[in-house]
């Protein structure tokens, strides 16, 4: 029997690398973490200047995801921190998280990952060669700049996919005479440089959304260039509460997967155009609203209807002072190109002979495994774009990827890993248009689940319901928060019951700075409520399970 993994390498501090942290730790694992920063956070370091090879983002950057959503499955965020957090409060969040859980002590800072590759004896130890370059020196054994090759019995990576900006600036004709600024939204920080100035802004994903929403309260006038256009979702939705709270429901995924697809997509359509006719602003794309990745911006339509945004076609061309687009109309005299045209993944220091980045696409199992690579001591955390959260994603991720490499939980065989990949790339296609942006997405709910069931911890609802109804009803119908995960199985947590029946007070409570009188509604008589709730329990247990 091969001898199990005792000394895990983690690459980055970021939301992946500290739960990789936390769970190498739980699963009586030995992690190094490398990071070639100063400090942990990873994308949400907000840093003065935007560096090459590090994630970035702007001074204004608040996360897409609500903190009930978005927290650690055992470390609730605190009730006095907003839903939607600056990214100076998800960096206060996990810095909460590392000194609760001893993280810090496991990081190597200013160290550099230059080389990954199996042992040639492999097969047998599972073991990887290890090189990386110390930019600190403070340890006698390791000069300064020095290369330094360790063995380590697996390794996590954990580097995220908002690293290499993907900049097309040279596919645009005319764009060398272009006599403006270019810059990638990689390195826009803020407005400050933009003032009364004519902008354009190339590209319609989430960061393409944010920089032309602020830079159109400061400058003269932004354009907003796309090509397919984009369906808009609001962080606040019905009666104030989180987006993600009032959708990420199991019970409302279960009816939604019971009706005809064409008309899931007119309700789509339906809710999303009360706010806004998509199609009235320039928005509405050809595709269904499931078939791409949602913007989440509250302020677009606002900044459009005041005229202080347009939205424009694709660029034809540019001109030495303007830009042409695909419907022939001009603007001259542009100061500016923004090219918020997202990024590119890659893992440059991972031997070829393990796993290969090819136009945006790489072979995982369930996208954290390679499939070929046997004993599998390697794992990729955090490589997914999410309609959801990513941290307790990567938690998620890090928790199966551990019992894995302690050896009590198992892959199955390489032929139905690759099938699995398969099914996956077919579905992907179906679901979404072709594009670089579409290779790795993941829905929040049935993704944890899938990756809940390899290691036993996805809550039974049959059980559940018999133990403690309350308990399972409120899982069941209400928001799939991430505390479900540590109810039962392998690393199930004490607090987790608690932290469910409390977490409609972390949500209310930053927003109720103000006493005011609430109105008792009449409600429904309490035998009509009884009759509802037996009905439930039925269709729970005889029905959807």
């Amino acid at each position: 029997m091969l001898e199990m993994a005792k000394r895990v390498a983690i690459i980055g501090s970021g939301a992946s690398g500290l739960t990789a942290i936390k769970c190498c730790l739980d699963e009586g694992l030995q992690p190094v973490c490398f990071e070639k920063g100063t400090d942990i956070g990873g994308l949400w370091n907000f840093k003065e200047e935007a560096l090459p090879g590090f994630a970035s983002v702007y001074r204004s950057t608040v996360i897409n995801t609500s903190k009930e959503m978005m927290c650690y499955s055992d470390f609730p965020i605190p009730k006095e921190y907003p839903n939607y957090m600056h990214h100076s409060w998800v960096i206060k969040y996990f810095r909460l998280y590392a000194h609760n859980f001893g993280l810090i002590k496991h990081i190597r800072f200013r160290h550099h990952v230059d080389h990954v590759k199996p042992r040639e004896d492999f097969a047998q130890t599972r073991q990887w060669d290890f090189t990386y370059t110390d930019e600190v020196g403070n340890n006698v054994a390791h000069e300064k700049g020095t290369a330094t090759t360790e063995v380590f019995d697996a390794v996590m990576v954990c580097i995220g996919h908002h690293v290499y900006p993907h900049y097309p600036r040279g596919s645009f004709e005319g764009i060398d005479d272009f006599q403006g600024k270019t810059l990638h939204s990689h390195d826009y920080k803020d407005h400050h440089g933009f003032e009364n100035k004519r902008v354009v802004v190339i590209g319609i994903g989430n960061s393409g959304g944010d920089v032309a929403v602020e830079l159109s309260r400061h400058a003269k006038q932004v354009y907003l260039s796309t090509r397919r256009g984009t369906w808009i979702i609001n962080r606040v939705s019905d009666h104030g509460l989180p987006v993600d709270i009032v959708k990420a429901r199991r019970a409302k995924s279960a009816i939604i997967g019971r009706l005809p697809v064409s008309l899931v997509r007119k309700l789509a359509h339906d809710e999303l155009n009360k706010r806004f006719d998509h199609a009235l602003y320039g928005l509405q794309p050809e595709h269904p609203y499931f078939g791409q990745h949602p913007m989440v911006n509250d302020d677009m339509p606002n900044r459009i209807i005041t005229g202080s945004l347009v939205i424009k076609p694709n660029i034809k061309r540019f001109t030495k002072t303007g830009v042409v687009f695909d419907n022939d109309t001009v603007e001259e005299d542009i100061d500016a190109v923004v090219f918020a045209t997202g990024y590119r993944f890659d893992f440059p220091f991972i031997d070829k002979s393990v796993m290969k980045v090819e136009n945006n696409q790489v072979t995982l199992y369930k996208y954290v495994f390679p499939p070929k690579l046997d004993p599998p001591t390697l794992s990729i955390i955090g490589l997914v774009q999410p309609v959801g959260a990513i941290m307790p994603i990567s938690e998620m991720q890090s928790r199966w990827a551990t019992r894995v490499f302690n050896g009590t939980t198992k892959l199955p065989p390489q032929v139905v890993m690759c099938d699995n990949i398969r099914q996956k790339a077919v579905a992907m296609s179906r679901r979404y248009y072709q594009s670089p942006r579409h290779t790795i997405q993941v829905d929040y709910v049935p993704y944890m689940d899938e990756l809940a069931e390899q290691i036993g911890v996805k809550p039974n609802f049959k059980s559940l319901m018999l133990s403690d109804p309350g308990l399972a009803m409120r899982c069941y119908f209400g928001p799939c928060t991430p505390y479900q995960y540590r109810l039962m199985g392998p690393g199930a947590w004490r607090g987790a019951k608690e932290a469910i029946e409390t977490q409609w007070d972390r949500i209310t409570h930053p927003t109720k700075t103000r006493p005011v009188p609430v109105a008792k509604s009449g409600g429904m008589p309490g035998i009509l409520q009884l009759l509802i709730l037996l009905v439930l329990v039925v269709a729970i247990l005889f029905k959807l399970f």
